[in-house]
């Protein structure tokens, strides 16, 4: 009964040393052959792909002066005063955005605001003018505060500028500064490089997807290749190009395929349009050529993507630190443990992703309820199909990363148990054959 109170004593230096020197990756030739097999020819392909679909920046448009295509300037509230809206004639001044009165003309002896604005970019700089906020307006304005002002051309000269929003950039770059920051302080060099990789991805996004959907290339085309190139470059960036990695790259990868496979065919199944809101409505006005179906499964694969990442990295680290616990256990016995370890990370990641899509559709759910429509009802409606095929589309290809990734993972460290890594698995064996002999003479 001795043995297994000796056992864990070299396999305690052997996992000592290998958390030294961070995830060991493979030794054996033949698996970085196999893997590198299939990962080439995608990182091959992905790189054809941005360079042959490379937009070059979005194309020009003359501006409508709707929604987000206005011509829009910074400027700042100068003064504030108190006036009667009906000696301003408030009603009849065109004011934008969230200061323009909801309904009617306000009550007799009602006070409104009369901020004097100034222009502070553009070629008008310096120019003020006069916005009228009605006293319900959901937005006040207040002396010195930063505002956005939109700028019609095609009006008469006092009518030019209005304000269309306030400008609200300092509390975002300060709450950036905290999140960079706060990953940085709990990651160090891990965090740095998740930054370069947030960075990176980003800039895949604004610089390559975006122009090159706006330039009319197919947009499901445009999201497969764009999210293969944040997947690769996130992937590596932030966890070493090991093969502990390049397993996570491959489950991925399966997933993503799985999720567009699913995602265009329910879409088309469903008969669902993409254009489904103001924001859709003025892309489609802009650019009819643009295929807003295929923009919504764009959409659904890149939505997922990230959560994949996490899910499949999560899964083969999780095989791996099995193996290093105990190099005995067979490739069967490595999924059977990690597929238990990703059915709580299935369950907590589907809920995840329900609530968040539930989140944001929140006002809409709002009005549905405030019209006492049925589940039914609410549910055929284009705007919440849209999110139910989402949500359930991305949950599919999840729930599939965590069984094939695992599976992936099990085979690649069995297999490289069998090669140069031997050594650490033929010693069990050994050690197990004398505490049997052990028990035979007690």
């Amino acid at each position: 009964m001795t043995s297994p109170h000796r056992d864990p004593e070299p396999q305690g230096h052997e996992h000592a040393h290998a958390h030294s020197h961070g995830p060991a990756a493979p030794v054996s030739p033949h698996l970085r052959k196999v893997i590198a097999t299939v990962l080439i020819p995608f990182a091959t392909a992905v790189l054809v792909g941005l360079v042959a679909l490379w937009p070059g920046g979005a194309p020009a448009h003359e501006r409508t002066g709707v929604g987000f295509d206005r011509q829009t300037q910074q400027g700042k509230v100068v003064s504030v005063v108190k006036a009667d809206c009906e000696d301003m004639n408030a009603v009849q001044l065109p004011v934008s955005g969230e200061t323009r009165p909801p309904e009617g003309r306000p009550a007799t002896g009602a006070l409104c605001e009369k901020a004097t604005v100034e222009v502070t970019s553009g070629p008008d700089a310096g120019r003020r003018f006069i916005e009228v906020v009605q006293p319900d307006a959901p937005r006040q304005l207040r002396e010195g505060q930063g505002v956005v002002v939109a700028y019609a051309p095609d009006a008469p000269h006092d009518l030019q500028y209005s304000v269309t929003d306030v400008n609200r950039k300092f509390p975002l770059y300060l709450l950036a500064g905290i999140f960079a920051l706060a990953v940085v302080l709990v990651g160090r060099m891990r965090g740095v490089m998740a930054l370069v990789a947030l960075a990176l991805s980003f800039a895949v996004l604004t610089l390559f997807i975006l122009p090159a959907v706006l330039q009319g290339a197919n947009p499901l085309l445009v999201a497969v290749v764009g999210a293969g190139a944040i997947m690769l470059i996130a992937l590596y960036i932030c966890h070493g190009p090991t093969a502990r990695t390049s397993v996570a790259v491959i489950g991925t990868l399966i997933s993503l395929l799985l999720i567009g496979l699913l995602g265009s065919l329910f879409i088309g199944w469903a008969s669902l349009s993409g254009n489904t809101d103001d924001s859709t409505g003025l892309i489609h006005g802009l650019y009819p050529h643009i295929d807003m179906s295929g923009l919504l499964l764009a959409g659904v694969i890149i939505g997922s993507l990230g959560v994949l990442d996490d899910v499949t990295v999560t899964q083969t680290s999780a095989v791996w630190e099995l193996r290093r616990a105990n190099p005995a256990m067979s490739a069967k016995q490595l999924y059977r443990a990690g597929i238990r370890i990703g059915r709580d990370h299935i369950a907590s990641v589907v809920n995840t992703l329900v609530l968040a899509y539930a989140g944001a559709a929140l006002p809409l759910l709002l009005l549905f309820t405030v019209a006492q429509s049925g589940v039914g009802t609410v549910a055929n409606s284009e705007l919440v199909a849209e999110e139910i095929v989402r949500t359930l589309v991305g949950s599919i290809g999840l729930i599939a990363s965590v069984p094939v990734t695992t599976a992936l993972a099990a085979l690649v460290v069995s297999a490289d148990r069998t090669g140069v890594g031997a050594e650490a698995g033929a010693s069990a064996p050994v050690r197990s054959g004398r505490g049997r002999r052990r028990r035979a003479r007690s």
